[in-house]
């Protein structure tokens, strides 16, 4: 395998901090090369100007990501661009032979007018591409291998929805919760909300503070309900979000309440539920009985930790997850898709031990 040449890949905003944590990645991957960087922005500017902290890095310069430019130069493409315009670029893009890989929500949805409903004021541009939101796989790796494998589209999920349904997805498949009346709390660093200036990310605004927003049906929470319901082999499943900002940099912890069905299922026995889960999947580790994660344990890492507990006095499971919002939550889970791809292992060129404290 060594004496292959690499797979080359273009990656397309690479100015954003998924973009910079992908050219990062893939820079440092055995077998993937960048070979082509686009943005809009940022176009001309060399990879060193965008990353001059970072020590190697790809020695190109920024270009306008233009269809046929991207097809002579790469093979593969990860774009992270904001929601609306990949789906400008992605056709084109198909057309030309090259796979992609979306960071953004446009072909997450199945069916266009679930997009619409949620991200439709993001497209300055109507749409047309129903059939591609029907053929892309759904990029979340642990639950979605086989048809991540053979796409030529994957929609990689955010970094609440990846969080979120790694803890609720093992208890649905087996019956284990009931579909009504899950609860998801969690909180997230201010990378989440990407690089562009906006004054609730200021530190000033976000310092020394913990506040909940999208409280009202935020835009993940369609997204879960649905892939909770088609991934988790559910009955439809109606649930309440609740995502919080906390004062750091990145890092996601989500918390799951649920009833269990039925009641009586022990934490211990929820754990090993969870350890045969995700036994073959290492980007995932279940925490033993009553440890539970923090979100300086996978920072800078691939990994998800997962933890459970019950209540025996309400009869609520609990699961608890905690990720890096910028790798297995954005960067990092496109190069495993990407691996998954091309027949590499889920792990390879990822970071899975934490740099602690």
């Amino acid at each position: 395998m060594s004496a292959l040449p690499p797979h080359r890949v273009a990656v397309i905003g690479a100015s954003g901090y998924g973009g910079l944590q992908t050219v990062r990645l893939i820079h440092s991957h055995p077998h993937l090369c960048v070979t082509f960087l686009g943005g809009h922005g940022s176009v001309g500017s060399h990879w060193r100007e965008l990353a001059p902290f970072l020590e190697r890095g790809p020695d190109l310069q920024v270009a306008e990501p233009d269809p046929d430019a991207i097809a002579a130069a790469a093979d593969l493409v990860v774009l992270s661009l904001p929601n609306g315009r990949a789906s400008t670029l992605t056709p084109a893009l198909l057309e030309r032979g090259l796979r992609v890989v979306d960071l953004s929500a446009d072909y997450r949805f199945a069916r266009l007018e679930d997009w619409r409903q949620v991200y439709g004021h993001h497209g300055a541009v109507e749409r047309a591409d129903a059939g591609l939101c029907k053929e892309a796989a759904y990029g979340l790796p642990e639950f979605n291998r086989q048809a991540i494998a053979t796409a030529r589209l994957v929609a990689c999920p955010g970094c609440f929805p990846t969080a979120s349904l790694l803890a609720l997805l093992p208890l649905l498949q087996s019956g284990l919760i009931r579909p009504e009346g899950i609860v998801i709390d969690a909180k997230t660093g201010t990378s989440g909300g990407g690089r562009e200036a906006r004054q609730h990310l200021l530190l000033a605004e976000a310092g020394e503070a913990l506040a909940p927003y999208g409280v009202e049906g935020h835009r993940h929470t369609r997204e879960m309900e649905i892939q909770a319901t088609t991934l988790g082999r559910s009955r439809p499943i109606r649930l309440q979000f609740t995502p919080h900002l906390l004062p750091m940099v990145r890092g996601l912890l989500a918390t799951v309440y649920g009833q269990l069905n039925p009641s009586g299922y022990s934490t211990t026995q929820l754990t090993s539920h969870l350890l045969d889960t995700y036994r073959d999947h290492p980007c995932v580790e279940v925490l033993p009985v009553g440890v539970y994660p923090s979100t300086k344990w996978v920072r800078q890492t691939n990994r998800a930790l997962l933890s459970v507990a019950t209540n025996p006095h309400t009869g609520q499971v609990i699961v608890m997850a905690a990720l890096d919002n910028l790798l297995k939550g954005q960067a990092g889970q496109a190069v495993q898709c990407l691996n998954i791809m091309l027949g590499f292992p889920d792990a390879m060129g990822l970071p899975l031990d934490p740099f602690y404290p």
